[in-house]
């Protein structure tokens, strides 16, 4: 006789309202995962809700999202191929696609080789017990996170991939996210473990069928132990009308090389939380591009932790915003004790196109060791006046000198997409939604 995980409600509130709908939970057959479930539970009855009187939250107001009701999808919407090829991308011969939620195997291929490990949790379950164990809910804290609590206590089903020592995949690894309806609140889960010496890149892509409005709330966990290298490409491109608040925390083994690029380009609201913390020697890129108008807000807060000697990081993030649109930036570069011969650099540059668009911006450095190099700027301001002109002299028109430049500020991180035909979708999105807004 099968069994269930109750899922208790907390305080009255808007909590209490998403888990309103929940199905009751099968009880996992890795205690792991029931033992999460519960503590989650347990902060959810203490947690609340951020609001902007929250020092991590005050330029982020997400009380839209609380006056609107989202239920689980109980079932995925039945898709072909062809109603989501167009979000394939060339090089990735493998895939897992989730729709609203749930594991759509009939969308995915994933096929693996060498040892390789991609699948959803349930089917991988039995026979990488030792690896989910280790990892699953080990590094995306949920303590004083309601988003990540919520999404932990909902944890029924994840992508999952394991890489082997010493593998280098050539092929992309494309973890696909489809919204097809309405109303509908869905909790994505990924799990990365490159092992030793191993090799990835990974596409993390959040995608929209209809613009309508709809809540997802992802976290994902990214491991690499000793010497393994993962290049992570983010792409958010959800309904104009959605909300989208989402958590990634990445683990850097000693030696160990981590690049990632974020675009956040759809939402009505969203947010993204990046906690990546290093070990001796390793290294990290992150990159970022938020591009948005009318009405959007979108959030970026990182923290990048060197916790050993011998750290590198460079981080640029870069907004683009019209309309009456807000971004937010707040990058955190700790520096332990210890953690002599730390290099960081990081740079938050922002572009306004209209009057009304509004950027903030919070570029922090801790440092608790005295031999490092460390810098951070950042800058807001409209096109340069002179840059404009020169590309009048020239012989293009006003509109014309503004969106090729505009373009180009955007383009500089697209241009760090290792991935060829995903790097062209992108940058025609970025010439499209810049041409229409000047």
């Amino acid at each position: 006789m099968s069994t269930v995980t109750s899922i208790r409600r907390p305080a009255a509130g808007y909590l209490e309202t998403l888990l309103a709908g929940q199905p009751q939970l099968p009880t996992s057959p890795l205690p792991r995962i029931n033992k999460l479930r519960a503590e989650a539970l347990n902060r959810l009855e203490v947690l609340s809700l951020p609001t902007t009187r929250d020092e991590e939250w005050r330029f982020t107001d997400i009380s839209p999202l609380t006056k609107l009701s989202f239920a689980p999808a109980l079932s995925a919407t039945h898709l072909e191929t062809a109603d989501v090829a167009h979000f394939y991308i060339e090089e990735a011969t493998t895939r897992l696609v989730f729709v609203d939620g749930i594991y759509a195997p009939q969308l995915s291929s994933a096929a693996s080789d060498s040892g390789v490990v991609m699948s959803n949790l349930p089917t991988v379950l039995a026979t990488y017990a030792a690896a989910i164990e280790a990892h699953l809910g080990r590094h995306a804290a949920f303590h004083d996170n309601v988003f990540a609590a919520l999404n932990t206590a909902l944890l029924q089903d994840a992508a999952v991939i394991v890489v082997p020592r010493n593998v280098a995949l050539a092929a992309p690894v494309h973890l696909l996210f489809i919204a097809t309806q309405k109303e509908v609140a869905s909790y994505p889960r990924c799990l990365v473990v490159a092992e030793s010496g191993s090799s990835v890149t990974l596409i993390e892509d959040y995608v929209a069928l209809q613009d309508e409005t709809y809540f997802t709330n992802p976290v994902t966990e990214i491991v690499l132990a000793d010497n393994a290298r993962v290049n992570h490409i983010r792409v958010q491109r959800d309904s104009g009308k959605a909300f989208h608040i989402a958590n990634c925390a990445v683990s850097i083994g000693r030696s160990s090389n981590y690049q990632s690029v974020s675009v956040a380009l759809g939402a009505r609201i969203s947010r993204y939380n990046l906690n990546v913390l290093l070990a001796e020697g390793a290294e990290c890129a992150v990159d970022g591009l938020a591009l948005i108008t009318d009405r959007q807000l979108a959030d970026t807060h990182t923290c990048i932790d060197h916790t050993q000697p011998h750290g590198v990081s460079r981080q640029l993030h870069k907004c683009i915003v019209g309309g009456s649109a807000q971004a937010v930036f707040n990058g955190k570069i700790m520096v332990r004790q210890g953690a002599q011969r730390t290099d960081s650099i990081q740079s938050s540059r922002n572009l306004l196109l209209t009057g009304k668009a509004r950027v903030d911006t919070k570029p922090q450095l801790e440092i608790f060791a005295d031999d490092v190099k460390c810098a951070h700027g950042a800058t807001i301001g409209q096109l340069d006046s002179e840059e404009v002109f020169y590309l009048n002299s020239r012989g293009l028109s006003d509109s014309v000198a503004r969106n090729l430049l505009t373009y180009a500020f955007g383009a500089e991180i697209i241009e760090r997409i290792p991935v060829a035909s995903l790097k062209r979708q992108l940058e025609q999105t970025v010439l499209e939604q810049t041409s229409s807004q000047l």
